[in-house]
């Protein structure tokens, strides 16, 4: 079994969900079915912590850069729309992730700041680039506001 999630771990998958279904489970390969339910754990997890990351760096663009061209904010809108539905998502089927997110805001929010510098510094077309004083070092957002809909960080 050991060969067979090494070679094709499709089949190693499948042959595990047939000896669950028929109940052998002195067959199944239990050492490396825990270790792909703990990646898959994490890697939900750093999906999750990705999308709340991009909903906050453009929040913060829609905040910090508000006389940004109609176009860029437009982009900046989309963004925050599609990962805060993701986040809600997430938050939806994954209920344990409301404690989850309260613990990892503070990392999502550097990460964000972070990005929305960068990218603040790569605008083109004549964009004001704000310095990195005008970046809240401490999230401006409170979690109500990064999961309501309606919410856009900007005075429009």
């Amino acid at each position: 079994m050991n060969n067979q999630y090494e070679q094709d771990f499709n089949l190693w998958r499948e042959s595990i969900i047939e000896q669950i279904k028929e109940h052998r489970f002195n067959d199944i390969d239990w050492e490396h079915l825990l270790l792909e339910l703990e990646d898959m754990g994490k890697a939900e997890k750093r999906s999750f912590m990705s999308n709340l990351t991009i909903l906050i760096a453009h929040l913060l663009k829609l905040t910090v850069q508000s006389d940004a061209p109609e176009m860029m904010k437009q982009s900046w809108y989309s963004s925050v729309t599609e990962h805060r539905f993701r986040v809600k998502k997430d938050l939806e089927e994954n209920p344990s992730f409301k404690n989850y997110i309260t613990e990892v805001i503070s990392k999502a929010y550097a990460d964000g700041r972070k990005l929305a510098i960068k990218e603040s510094k790569n605008a083109k077309f004549a964009v004001r680039k704000p310095s990195e004083e005008e970046y809240p070092l401490d999230c401006p957002f409170i979690l109500e506001e990064l999961l309501d809909e309606d919410f856009y960080g900007d005075s429009d």
